[in-house]
C-alpha cells in the first residue's frame, strides 16, 4: 500500500499546546515567575561580587585602569599587621556581639511571650532600637561616649565615683567595648522578635503535658522550647552573624577604626584602602577575604539546619 501523508499540525495548534504545557507545568511555570528576582539578584549581588573579587587580582586605583597582578594584594595583605588586626577585631567584635545579642534576645523573647500587663506596648518598645536609623544611633552613642561632654562620665562624677572624665573611644579597651554594646543594643530586637515569632508556634499543649508528668521549667525550656527553635535560632544566627561581621557603619560613624586601629574591623579597612586612600585592588582584596569566613558561618547554620530532620518526620542523623 503506498504510505499515506499525514496532515501536518498547524502552527498555532503547536503554540497553543505549547502554550497548555507551560500552564500546567507548575515547574516550568515557577521558573519563569523567578526570572525577574533572578535577573535583580545577578545585576545588583552577582555582578558586583565578581567585579570585586576580579578588582581585588589587579592593581586598580581611582582615576587609573589597574593590570593584572595575580596575588600580589594578597600577598601584601598577609605580610600587613593591621589587616590581621582587623582580622582579630572582626573575629572578636562577631563572637561576643552575637553571643551576648543572642543570650538577651532569647531571654527577651520568653519574658515578651509570658502574659503580663502592657505586653504589646512592651513588645513595640523593643523594636525601637532597629528601627531607628544606624548612623543615628551610632551619633547618639558617640555623644554618650565622649570625652568631654559624656553623660555617663558626667553622672558618675556627680555620685562621687571617679575623679575625672573617662575616655571611652580614646583608650583601646573602652573603645572595643563600647561599639560592641552599641551594636548589642541595635541587634537585640532583631532577634527578640524573631524568636518570640517562633515561640508563639510552640503549641501550650505540650508544656501542659510536660508540666503534668512532672517536669520543671527548665526541663520544659530544655526538651519542648529549645528543641523546636532550633531551625529559628540557626537562621537568625546566622543573619546576626553575617550583619555584624560586615558591619561599617556604626563603627565608622562612632571611632573611624580608632583609636590606633583597635576597631578596624574588615569592612571599615577596606573602605579606607579603597576609597579614601585610593587603592581599589588592595581594598577589594580585603573584602574578597571575608568571604570564607561568610561562607563557614552559612555552613555552620546549613548543617545545624540538616541535623533536626526529625521535625520533618525523619530520624536524626
Amino acid at each position: 500500500m503506498a504510505d499515506v501523508a499525514l496532515p501536518r499540525a498547524k502552527p498555532q495548534m503547536i503554540e497553543d499546546s505549547a502554550w497548555t504545557r507551560l500552564k500546567h507545568n507548575r515547574n516550568w511555570l515557577g521558573f519563569w515567575f523567578m526570572v525577574p528576582a533572578m535577573a535583580f539578584l545577578i545585576f545588583f549581588l552577582a555582578y558586583p561580587l565578581g567585579l570585586g573579587i576580579w578588582l581585588s587580582f589587579t592593581d586598580t586605583r581611582i582615576g587609573r585602569v589597574g593590570h593584572f597582578v595575580a596575588t600580589e594584594n594578597y600577598e601584601w595583605l598577609w605580610d600587613d599587621s593591621i589587616f590581621w588586626l582587623s582580622v582579630f577585631n572582626t573575629l572578636l567584635y562577631t563572637f561576643v556581639a552575637s553571643a551576648l545579642k543572642f543570650a538577651i534576645g532569647l531571654y527577651l523573647a520568653l519574658l515578651l511571650n509570658e502574659n503580663m500587663p502592657f505586653k504589646a506596648m512592651l513588645r513595640a518598645m523593643v523594636l525601637i532600637p532597629f528601627i531607628v536609623p544606624t548612623v543615628l544611633s551610632a551619633l547618639a552613642f558617640w555623644w554618650i561616649f565622649d570625652s568631654q561632654f559624656s553623660i555617663i562620665s558626667w553622672s558618675l562624677k556627680h555620685l562621687g565615683l571617679i575623679n575625672q572624665n573617662i575616655n571611652f573611644l580614646g583608650d583601646t579597651t573602652w573603645a572595643r567595648i563600647c561599639v560592641i554594646f552599641a551594636n548589642i543594643w541595635r541587634g537585640v530586637p532583631f532577634v527578640a522578635i524573631t524568636l518570640l515569632a517562633g515561640l508563639q508556634t510552640v503549641s501550650p499543649s505540650l508544656y501542659e503535658a510536660a508540666t503534668l508528668d512532672g517536669a520543671s521549667r527548665w526541663q520544659n525550656f530544655r526538651f519542648i522550647t529549645y528543641p523546636l527553635l532550633t531551625p529559628i535560632i540557626a537562621v537568625v544566627m546566622t543573619f546576626s552573624v553575617l550583619f555584624t561581621f560586615t558591619d561599617f557603619q556604626l563603627i565608622w560613624a562612632m571611632t573611624r577604626g580608632g583609636p590606633v586601629n583597635a576597631t578596624h574591623l574588615m569592612a571599615t579597612l577596606s573602605y579606607q584602602r579603597a576609597i579614601i586612600a585610593g587603592q581599589l585592588g588592595e581594598g577589594a582584596a580585603i573584602s574578597s577575604a571575608m568571604i570564607p569566613f561568610l561562607l563557614a558561618a552559612i555552613m555552620v547554620s546549613w548543617f545545624g539546619l540538616q541535623r533536626r530532620k526529625w521535625q520533618q518526620g525523619e530520624n536524626n542523623d
